[in-house]
């Protein structure tokens, strides 16, 4: 079984420039899958649940973190969905 490595906690400015390259780089993707005709049923699906699941953590987070972490936990749900979905993406 692969052991997941942990990724060091990356200041926030750095995270957020992280998630702003991530996201363009999805909606590039998926705009051109469209464009072209090859975006899946499945793909749309996935691209309205995985927004709804991000804004539930997200406004979870807000709810019960202040300041700094619940900035951080905030912003988390919808980093980790953008980069995921960046290199899912990709051609391989």
């Amino acid at each position: 079984m692969k052991k997941r490595r942990r990724r060091a906690v990356l200041p926030l400015p750095l995270l957020l420039a992280e998630l702003t390259v991530a996201s363009w780089e999805t909606v590039l993707r998926r705009t051109a899958m469209m464009a072209a005709g090859n975006c899946s049923v499945a793909e749309y699906q996935r691209m309205v649940l995985e927004k709804t699941e991000a804004a539930q953590r997200s406004a979870l987070a807000m709810m019960t973190l202040s300041g700094q972490r619940g900035l951080r936990a905030a912003v988390t749900p919808w980093h980790s969905r953008a980069r995921a979905n960046a290199k899912r993406l990709r051609p391989r």
